[in-house]
């Protein structure tokens, strides 16, 4: 227990154990939640789940039934525990998402979404610790993250996916030929800031022009000038309230 810590997401509607040290859930499993149009009823799919922010902020807001999918054992054992504890429909599979077990692969679902690994290793550095490199360095390729995605979802599904901007290029080419009507929300830290994060959201069978939405900007101000959070009333909202994003807009 001393290992672990157990922090409020939306404001208290979740709960969520963590490790003290490793990978640790923050801001970005919130706007991957806020930006899948998830409803009441339908079920979602989360790839990576880790200790199951996403799929849990997701639940909260919409009702929706949620399966997550993680690999590590530590993290899945973490994720079937905060589902319990937050009473939300749903399991947790631990499998590598490359090797679906078979009860996952006979499903589609409505909505997948995931929050892969950012760091391409062949161009950066790993991390000494090894459970945040299993959480920040791509093991498995991003094209196969989107296939996977792309062959879980029903007909007219969405798949929502939060990325560095910098891997936009490689979202496109693995969205190209398996999901349209593709939307790209750059999210940038501050004002006159360039983005840092991409959210990309496709239909199966979508067949809409690509849109770039006007950006989210997280934090008021230039530059950070005073003590405490300076969120925008916008990211506020997602991050305290449960908020949406729908077409790049937060709505309640």
């Amino acid at each position: 227990m001393s290992d672990l810590t157990c922090n409020d997401f939306l404001g208290g509607q979740v709960r969520l154990w963590q490790p003290v040290r490793g990978y640790r859930a923050g801001v970005d499993p919130v706007l991957l939640a806020a930006a899948c149009p998830a409803q009441k009823g339908e079920a979602v799919l989360e790839l990576g789940c880790g200790a199951g922010a996403a799929m849990l902020c997701l639940a909260a807001r919409t009702g929706a039934q949620v399966v997550g999918v993680e690999r590590e054992p530590f993290y899945a054992g973490l994720a079937r525990r905060n589902l319990a504890e937050n009473r939300a429909e749903g399991a947790v599979v631990e499998a590598d998402i490359s090797a679906l077990p078979p009860e996952v692969k006979a499903r589609r679902f409505d909505h997948v979404i995931f929050n892969p690994p950012y760091f391409d290793r062949s161009k950066s550095s790993a991390s000494p610790d090894a459970p945040r490199e299993a959480a920040m360095g791509e093991e498995t390729p991003l094209d196969t993250w989107l296939e996977v995605a792309a062959k879980r979802l029903r007909p007219g599904g969405s798949l929502t996916v939060i990325q560095r901007a910098e891997r936009l290029d490689d979202l496109l080419a693995g969205f190209r030929g398996r999901l349209g009507s593709v939307t790209v929300l750059p999210i940038a830290p501050r004002q006159g800031r360039d983005a840092r994060l991409v959210i990309v959201a496709g239909l199966k069978g979508g067949g809409a022009a690509l849109r770039l939405l006007a950006p989210l900007v997280l934090h008021e101000g230039a530059r950070h000038e005073r003590d405490g959070e300076d969120y925008t009333l916008d990211t506020q909202a997602i991050l305290r309230r449960g908020a949406a994003i729908c077409d790049g807009k937060v709505k309640f």
